[in-house]
């Protein structure tokens, strides 16, 4: 069954009425309401906002007006239902279909769905694409197609997930259905790439400032890493703050000491049971552990808006997946710090680790983040570069900035002219 989407005319009155209601604000933030806009015409929309730039509500208040389904994509089970509880707590019926839900659950989803109780169903990509949900679906009043951390399904991309691959099926499936993707991080060749493999048709495409104001970020070179990482810590004490490890046992060992230094500290990783992993992510969010020692996983998606540190003990591995991890803190729009403990060994061991599979593309994302460490430029304005925002401007408050004021000595030469702050 194919359904006829109506586009909505732009301006559509009453946005800024749902936003208070639902939301209690009243009024949107940069780039939220184009991207509404161009998804109530109708149009296939790519949209790349910073971490903490609102892009859930940019599907969200589209459902409210559709009449019908707003399909999600996520790819954590966790993000899901953390969605899921807060937009039922707003009066917003949204459910997920999962394989943590068993035979009854799932049937109760569907009854659900079929009665009209649904607005947002969430769905990992490989629920999505499967040949039993895609018939189920099919006969609902699909009325938008949303894809969460698009930037998986390139090879382009710092994350790269095979089965977001399948997604390109949706178009075929449901060609008059808009789609818009959404992710934080996407260089020019992600975009793409992701308008390519999802085959949307003449794409809006809105990009919105990588820029973070209130991020102070510091690359220091690793030596005691738990001495360093305490004293970061200290910095904020009784204040939150995650701590991103590479290893399992790496968190283990830090909130370890952490706890004998007396933080209240816990590790969280794949390797602890799914219970285990809740009860850690609640004890986070109701301010019962203040750190987080966490492999990359952790993080995504979580409404914490007041995380103040963030701490790499060893070194991401990609300039993207420092962004998106960095983005974390200061999500209420006060100043956090971000500090990356380097080791040019962290990098030769991710080296070792992908040894079989050396893409070219992993060799190019390794040497940008060891030149981002190894740099003499502003670091905001080396991640700028990075994600193609032209801009000739300092941050003024990292540490290559502040180090080379205290010194007071000019910045380095770079091919593009030093001008006017960002702050």
């Amino acid at each position: 069954m194919v359904y006829d989407i109506v586009p909505v005319e732009c301006p559509m009155p009453g946005l800024e009425d749902l936003l208070n209601q639902y939301w209690g604000y009243t009024s949107f933030r940069s780039l939220q309401r184009e991207i509404i806009d161009a998804v109530l015409q109708g149009n296939d929309t790519l949209a790349i906002l910073a971490t903490g730039s609102g892009k859930s509500l940019c599907y969200q208040i589209p459902a409210l007006l559709s009449g019908g389904i707003t399909l999600v994509v996520s790819p954590l089970i966790a993000l899901m239902k953390d969605q899921v509880d807060d937009l039922n707590t707003r009066g917003i019926s949204a459910a997920a279909y999962t394989s943590a839900l068993n035979y009854n659950e799932l049937n109760e989803v569907k009854r659900a769905i079929i009665s009209g109780n649904v607005k947002i169903l969430f769905v990992s990509p490989e629920k999505c694409v499967s040949p039993h949900f895609l018939d189920f679906i099919k006969t609902s009043p699909l009325r938008l197609v949303v894809v969460d951390e698009a930037h998986c399904i390139s090879e382009w991309g710092h994350d790269f997930r095979p089965e977001y691959r399948q997604l390109s099926m949706l178009k075929k499936k449901f060609p008059e259905v808009p789609i818009l993707a959404l992710t934080a991080t996407a260089v020019p060749a992600v975009r793409k790439d992701i308008s390519i493999q999802l085959g949307l048709r003449d794409p809006r495409e809105i990009v919105g400032s990588f820029y973070r104001k209130n991020l102070r970020c510091t690359v220091t070179r690793k030596k005691n890493y738990l001495v360093q990482i305490s004293d970061v810590l200290g910095r904020h004490w009784g204040e939150p703050g995650i701590v991103y490890c590479r290893s399992r046992s790496g968190t283990e060992i830090i909130a370890h000491d952490l706890r004998k230094r007396g933080f209240r500290a816990r590790a969280y990783h794949a390797g602890l049971s799914q219970k285990v992993r809740e009860e850690v992510q609640e004890s986070f969010l109701n301010n019962n552990s203040e750190i987080i020692c966490a492999t990359v996983a952790f993080g995504m998606g979580i409404n914490k808006p007041n995380i103040r540190i963030i701490v790499h003990a060893d070194v991401p591995a990609s300039i993207e997946e420092y962004y998106q991890e960095a983005g974390r803190a200061g999500r209420d729009g006060k100043t956090a710090e971000c500090v990356l403990l380097y080791s040019p060994d962290d990098l030769t061991r991710i080296c070792s680790f992908h040894a079989n599979t050396p893409t070219h593309n992993r060799i190019q994302q390794l040497d940008a983040m060891r030149e981002f460490c190894e740099s003499n430029v502003c670091r905001w304005k080396h991640i700028l570069m990075h994600f193609g925002e032209k801009v000739e401007e300092t941050c003024c408050k990292c540490d290559k900035c502040l180090g080379d004021a205290k010194k007071g000595r000019k910045r380095p030469s770079h091919p593009h002219a030093l001008g006017k702050v960002l702050c």
